[in-house]
């Protein structure tokens, strides 16, 4: 199983980080070890000082996937649901500036936080899927899937080019802008249209 994120997917998140608009999905990839599941708590690592959340429509693919075509890849997943990608943007920022890869800033132990999936069948509008983010009871990130640069499909389609996707894979299609640090004891609180499907605190 793989952990497949997408990067720079909408504008204004985009604009946060006055990074240029990609041509093509941008994509990296988390180890299993990221994954933390069924609202167990995130540990603080101590080598950082600047951990942000960044809240993600996710995807779990259902069967084997190579050359995928873009029409055909909604048959690919059957389950939405919503994750933290977290990133150590202290480390992300000096490996960037070095030209080095960064994996140590995405890809760590606890990086990849999965929340509970829901049949898309049950979603009202899958081009516009409403998501957010609360961070201690506060709102901090709304996004909406209609404001991908790169929709679901387009994703699964480009990334099949270069790997194959199996059953279980998950992607993560990107964040909205509002992306922000956490501190020990915070709770963030996610929700898939009015659905909560996160809640978990930071230890």
């Amino acid at each position: 199983m793989k952990i497949i994120c997408t990067g720079k997917n909408y504008l204004q998140h985009i604009a946060e980080f006055d990074h240029q608009i990609p041509q093509e999905p941008v994509f990296f990839l988390k180890p299993e070890s990221a994954m933390i599941t069924r609202n167990r708590p995130f540990f603080l690592p101590e080598f950082s000082q600047e951990i942000q959340y960044e809240a993600e429509i996710t995807v779990k693919i259902n069967k084997v996937g190579k050359y995928i075509n873009e029409k055909f890849a909604h048959t690919y997943y059957n389950e939405i649901g919503l994750g933290i990608d977290f990133t150590a943007r202290d480390l992300q920022r000096r490996c960037m500036r070095e030209g080095n890869p960064w994996e140590i800033a995405k890809a760590f132990d606890g990086s990849a936080i999965i929340g509970k999936f829901r049949d898309k069948a049950t979603l009202p509008d899958m081009s516009h899927i409403r998501f957010a983010l609360y961070l201690n009871s506060k709102p901090v990130q709304q996004g909406n899937s209609g404001d991908m640069i790169f929709g679901i499909d387009r994703v699964i389609s480009y990334v099949s080019q270069f790997m194959t996707l199996k059953m279980g894979d998950i992607i993560f299609t990107g964040t909205p802008s509002g992306v922000g640090n956490v501190a020990i004891n915070d709770r963030l609180t996610g929700y898939l249209e009015d659905e909560k499907v996160l809640d978990f605190k930071v230890k």
